[in-house]
């Protein structure tokens, strides 16, 4: 028999005890003789990413160029066709305010959203088990299991988050299963092993109350079939699939994450910082590579700022615990202008934003119900 395994002979027993728990003990588990990166006890470790040297720096650039780029000056009629596209996008929006209304005043501004995506690759073990069913075992006998970071496997395209799991060559134990003992049955926990349960319908009085005559459900008896073993006092154990065994090994769970950070600039206007986030901008400069520097000099000190500060959290928050593969920071122009309107004696406004000219307005002063969501 080979090492490690464990088998239990003879008939199956129903006195033994009910289920016990799901997990195995640490214990169970021992050092692998061939895995030196495998802590005793330890069945969940996060592994460190080897350190790599980091790349030359960008040459800093002129940014008289790229502020150069304009976004198309809002006019009071392309204004007014971006609020009729969004009223007519309405159920319950009437176009005749959007026709009608006198447009007062336009205040246009360029914000820049500065981004950062950093890509990076988490590496950690953990054992698990599936039932054994006397296939052949990649066990330590079999070699030294691979250092993790040397597991070589295909990662996803860039900026694309995945999780995957892999089984370690040569982490593979067998082991008596934790859970039925070896025996690939356990008593039942619903009625302990007896088959039967106290009937519901009469509570095991055999008769109903206040009743002379006998309980129909049960036949007098007192006791049910058990549904939850369907009378036989036993069930076929849910971990090892009643194979009595399990084969233990190594599983490398790898996690491509994509971490966002970013900026907008400031601006004077009363509009949600949420549509920013999300409103569509004109690129001024694209930066991609296995590591990227900080903006330098750019006229807007505090897109410089934001820069540096979305490099430094990143770094910090993954130099222990991943390895970055790729990173982009993108600078991006959004124009975003201020309507000022006069319509049936009251002023109101309502916003233009993102190179697709969408709108944001609080009360659109003709709407027929209430059951539309502004946005």
């Amino acid at each position: 028999m080979a090492a490690g395994w464990y088998c239990r002979a003879g008939v199956v027993d129903l006195s033994f005890e009910a289920e016990s728990p799901l997990a195995p003990p640490a214990e169970l588990l021992e050092t692998l003789p061939s895995c030196d990166w495998v802590l005793q006890g330890d069945r969940h470790q996060i592994f460190f990413p080897p350190s790599e040297t980091t790349g030359r720096p960008q040459e800093q650039r002129c940014w008289s160029s790229f502020l150069e780029h304009r976004v198309p000056v809002v006019t009071e009629e392309v204004a007014r066709e971006a609020l009729l596209s969004f009223v007519n996008s309405k159920c319950c929006y009437g176009s005749a305010a959007a026709s009608d209304l006198v447009i007062l005043e336009l205040k246009q501004q360029n914000l820049c959203r500065y981004r950062l995506e950093t890509f990076s690759e988490s590496r950690i073990s953990e054992w698990t088990f599936q039932p054994f069913t006397n296939h052949s075992v990649d066990g330590p006998q079999r070699g030294t299991s691979p250092r993790l970071w040397d597991i070589k496997v295909q990662v996803p395209p860039m900026f694309q988050e995945d999780t995957r799991r892999f089984q370690v060559p040569h982490s593979s134990l067998v082991k008596e299963c934790h859970k039925c003992h070896g025996r690939g049955r356990y008593k039942c926990s619903g009625c302990h092993g007896a088959g039967t349960a106290r009937c519901s319908s009469c509570s095991g009085a055999k008769r109903k109350a206040k009743s002379a005559r006998r309980c129909q459900m049960c036949s007098g008896s007192g006791r049910r079939r058990c549904s939850t073993c369907s009378g036989r006092g036993n069930k076929t154990c849910a971990t090892c699939k009643g194979e009595k065994k399990l084969l233990h090994f190594i599983q490398l769970v790898i996690a491509w994450k994509n971490s966002l950070f970013e900026f907008v600039s400031e601006h004077q206007l009363d509009f949600p910082g949420e549509l920013l986030a999300k409103a569509r901008g004109e690129t001024l400069f694209k930066d991609e590579n296995t590591t990227v520097y900080p903006i330098v000099d750019f006229p807007l000190r505090e897109i410089s700022l934001a820069s540096r500060r979305g490099i430094s959290e990143h770094s910090a928050a993954l130099a222990s615990r991943a390895r970055v593969l790729q990173q982009r920071q993108t600078l991006e122009l959004i124009p975003l202008t201020e309507v000022r309107y006069w319509y049936q004696g009251k002023t109101d406004v309502y916003y233009i934003y993102g190179t697709d000219r969408q709108v944001y307005l609080v009360d659109y002063p003709e709407r027929y119900c209430c059951g539309c969501t502004i946005i």
